[in-house]
């Protein structure tokens, strides 16, 4: 097909592409390698691509100065501090976050931050856990610690076929709440399966009714404001790397300050306290997110969070915003209309069909025109050929897909209760325990330096797929 004929349908259909011009504008600048070694990149929610500039201000940082272990008060060390402390009250600026309320704890990751609340969270008999389906496993991962400290667990399922949470049953979760007793709620901003925007509402009406809620913002604050003045959670988890790209191994825990007093960390480490003696086998625990950074933060990299969050304000989240919207509506348009001959349609989407609270993560499963799935795994090693970076799996959300995939209770128990699982389970034992079903999904997702051509080209790859 004409690519320029295309183009054209394109800005027909979604004529506010073009109020972002500057974002091609800052591709051919700041991102230029994507086009000089011929990528199509389409796995902004597994990671965001750093901007060249990124870099550039980073090293010209380290290179023209000193900088020594912040555990101490010597000339580097403070340059050091100074930075890190700078970095972390731009965090709190940058989503909007009273300082006098809020906190940030620098983590290796959003998993990290998670960890922090799993290990430290209060929970108890008279308390419970609520989670919905559609969280990541690192969500899902602190109902281990709930578990142990025999508090209930109560899992809210998205129901098809948009995979959004049913209203009713969150409100008939919420009114479970012992008012005596700890309770926590979570879930995503943003499903990393489904693309899904879950309303941010619910975090005051939880609140109200007596939970503390955990926001996990990790996919949705690559290509969306999150003000924190506005809604209030009482714990938010990020990774900076999966909104700039640069640097990898750093994510937040953004907590407000009451929050933190309510945790109790099971364990000390280097940076974490104020004294600790091995004779007299005490300790105490410095106050406020020192308590909870073990160890030496990353003193060279926690600088270039600020950088990146700023290139971030510079480019605006309307403008990222608004072509993620109008690229993932032309996917979405599109991947619906390829039929083959026979009448199959070659893709199925899980999750909604507009742009409507949605971002630009699409999961969806191909088929042949008798209708029979190709594996996604074959597509990922034929996108592999063209250069098209996408990911393929279940993408750390089991829940979300094994709703989208109807995947059964009794098949998944009748699956992990085989004497050869009672240990261990491979992906690959995994999908045969569904005899030809589809136990993953493709997921293709859009971001910041995402244009056009590169949609396109992944349309045309489609394409090639038909009769």
């Amino acid at each position: 097909m004409s690519y320029e004929k295309e183009f054209e349908k394109f800005i027909a259909a979604y004529p506010a592409y073009k109020e972002t011009q500057k974002l091609d504008e800052m591709r051919a600048n700041d991102y230029s390698r994507l086009d000089r070694l011929g990528h199509v990149y389409l796995d902004y929610t597994g990671g965001g691509l750093y901007a060249e500039s990124q870099i550039k201000d980073h090293q010209v940082m380290l290179r023209d100065n000193v900088f020594g272990n912040p555990h101490s008060s010597n000339p580097t060390s403070m340059a050091s501090t100074a930075l890190v402390e700078g970095a972390r009250a731009y965090v709190l600026e940058f989503f909007n976050a009273d300082p006098e309320v809020y906190d940030v704890i620098f983590t290796p990751n959003a998993s990290g931050a998670l960890k922090l609340i799993g290990e430290a969270y209060p929970f108890e008999q008279n308390g419970r856990y609520m989670l919905a389906f559609d969280n990541h496993n690192s969500v899902n991962g602190i109902r281990e610690f709930a578990h142990a400290h025999g508090a209930p667990v109560h899992y809210v399922p998205v129901e098809l076929p948009e995979l959004r949470l049913p209203y009713e049953q969150l409100k008939a979760g919420w009114a479970q709440a012992d008012p005596a007793g700890n309770n926590l709620f979570s879930f995503p901003a943003q499903s990393n399966f489904s693309g899904v925007k879950h309303p941010l509402e619910w975090i005051a009406e939880a609140q109200a009714l007596g939970w503390d809620v955990l926001l996990d913002a990790a996919a949705f604050v690559p290509t969306n404001k999150l003000d924190l003045s506005r809604f209030a959670p009482d714990f938010v988890s990020l990774s900076f790397y999966k909104i700039f790209g640069y640097p990898t191994g750093l994510g937040a825990l953004i907590a407000k300050k009451e929050k933190l007093g309510k945790l109790r960390r099971p364990w000390f480490a280097g940076g974490t306290i104020t004294v600790a003696s091995v004779q007299g086998e005490k300790y105490y625990l410095a106050e406020g997110h020192t308590a909870f950074e073990d160890g030496t933060v990353d003193y060279l990299n926690i600088p270039a969070v600020k950088i990146g969050l700023k290139h971030i304000a510079n480019v605006g989240y309307q403008a990222i915003g608004t072509r993620v919207s109008c690229l993932t509506g032309w996917l979405l348009d599109n991947l619906k209309a390829m039929k083959h001959s026979t009448g199959v349609p070659l893709a199925k989407i899980y999750g909604p069909l507009t742009t409507e609270m949605r971002g630009g993560t699409i999961a969806v499963n191909f088929y042949n025109k008798d209708g029979v799935a190709f594996k996604h795994r074959y597509i990922e090693e034929q996108a592999n050929q063209h250069k098209i970076s996408l990911r393929t799996g279940c993408f750390c959300n089991p829940g979300a897909g094994e709703v989208a995939l109807q995947l059964e209770e009794f098949e998944l128990v009748a699956c992990f209760s085989q004497p050869e699982h009672e240990q261990r389970l491979s992906f690959d034992d995994f999908a045969l325990c569904f005899d030809g079903q589809e136990s993953g999904a493709v997921r293709i997702s859009v971001g910041i330096a995402s244009n056009f051509a590169d949609v396109q080209t992944f349309l045309n790859f489609m394409r090639e797929l038909l009769d």
